[in-house]
């Protein structure tokens, strides 16, 4: 079971917490009805990216076993036959799309949706084309932001669509940084493509694009407290550099996971956000 579970890939679910951010900045999280909404929503893409996640890795299963680190996946390791795999996700599929017709109906089915083509499209090909390997990877998270506000009906300002936008690519190009360091371009085809150069000067351009489309954001909430959370995450994205300058492979999720200060980090400008937005 513990196999099974592993192909699921739970510690990314974290970042459907996006589906969430909706309702948080709103200033509807004490909106019982939205809150059980946005939850039911983050359950159902997590339906959906597990299912993207099984995917990838029945396409990528020659690669991943002659990986040093992947192929110990359950699918690359025969602990979890590709059959099962498959039946797994397409259930997850379908749950995913049957939860969130019922709550959100046509529009939260159609974001999910066009995640599925875009990420089988990764799966199929995309995902050796440089730069649309990276734009495939923003389009995960900005899709999150949109199945939220389909969910729950709250529209989400231009300047948190061009946040998240930014820092995605940051994190994407980080992602791809990384493995080009650990692996030499030989782990990933497209890596060929790509070269330090190009990846350090882009990443630090994103990253700077999204704290300023950040503190622009917090300039125009409705909320006079909130600019203050902009020295916090200036902090916390010098921190996460600090990591993927370091020996991470640059996933954001495994970054996060293996940094407790990082953590805390995080956990304390949450807290400080829910402060400022509702105390």
């Amino acid at each position: 079971m513990k196999e099974y579970i592993k192909c699921l890939r739970p510690h990314h679910w974290i970042k459907n917490i996006l589906v969430f951010l909706p309702v948080i900045f709103n200033r509807s999280l004490f909106d019982g009805e939205l809150a059980i909404k946005a939850v039911v929503g983050i359950a159902a893409f997590s339906f959906a990216a597990s299912a993207i996640y099984i995917l990838n890795d029945m396409m990528d299963y020659e690669k991943d076993r002659a990986h040093p680190v992947k192929c110990r996946r359950p699918i690359a390791s025969g602990k979890v036959r590709k059959e099962i795999a498959a039946v797994i996700g397409i259930v997850l599929t379908l749950l995913a799309m049957a939860v969130s017709w019922k709550i959100a109906g046509v529009m939260a089915v159609a974001m999910l949706f066009l995640y599925a083509v875009i990420n089988v499209g990764y799966s199929m090909g995309l995902k050796n084309c440089p730069i649309v390997d990276v734009v495939i990877l923003v389009m995960g998270f900005l899709l999150r932001i949109f199945y939220g506000s389909a969910v729950t009906g709250i529209e989400i300002s231009n300047w948190l669509y061009l946040t998240i936008i930014a820092f995605a690519f940051y994190f994407g190009l980080g992602k791809r940084r990384n493995e080009l360091a650990g692996s030499g371009g030989k782990t990933r085809k497209v890596l060929q493509y790509y070269n330090n150069n190009f990846l350090d000067k882009n990443m630090y351009m994103c990253v700077a694009l999204g704290i300023m489309f950040y503190s622009l954001w917090t300039i125009e909430h409705t909320s006079r407290f909130l600019v203050w959370s902009v020295p916090m995450v200036l902090v916390i994205c010098m921190k996460y550099s600090l990591d993927i300058e370091g020996r991470s492979d640059g996933d954001p999720v495994e970054v996060l996971v293996h940094d407790k200060v990082l953590v805390i980090m995080c956990l304390v400008y949450g807290l400080a956000v829910l402060g400022m937005l509702y105390l």
